[in-house]
């Protein structure tokens, strides 16, 4: 099963936004055995080498780990695991209001908004 990436970044750091989103909302839960290379490869649509690079951004951040001629499972580290949800989240949150400044919007405007919608 193909997926459909955006022209707007590289499609290697968007699966590595798509695995850690999925550990994020539980779909992936730690400790888990990530696809083969090879596998992954194929489910995503894309070539081998993007996903060995994937999975290489993976393990540089502390998400994965490889356990030779066993995989490539998702770490136990919860704090790891934290920190992701924390770098996320202050990521989503910059490139929110650096959009809304493009627009002319106003943080107050949008925090009123989104208050407005909560209650």
């Amino acid at each position: 099963m193909t997926q459909d990436f955006s022209r707007e970044k590289p499609i290697y750091s968007q699966l590595v936004d798509r695995i850690c989103g999925d550990i994020l909302k539980g779909n992936i839960q730690l400790g888990d055995k990530l696809p083969s290379v090879r596998e992954f490869a194929v489910e995503s649509g894309v070539n081998v080498n993007t996903v060995q690079r994937v999975y290489k951004e993976l393990e540089a951040m502390g998400i994965t780990e490889t356990k030779r001629g066993q995989g490539t499972f998702i770490t136990t580290n919860e704090d790891t695991i934290h920190g992701l949800r924390e770098n996320m989240k202050e990521q989503l949150a910059l490139q929110f209001l650096t959009s809304i400044e493009a627009l002319g919007f106003s943080k107050e405007e949008m925090v009123e908004l989104i208050q407005k919608k909560e209650g």
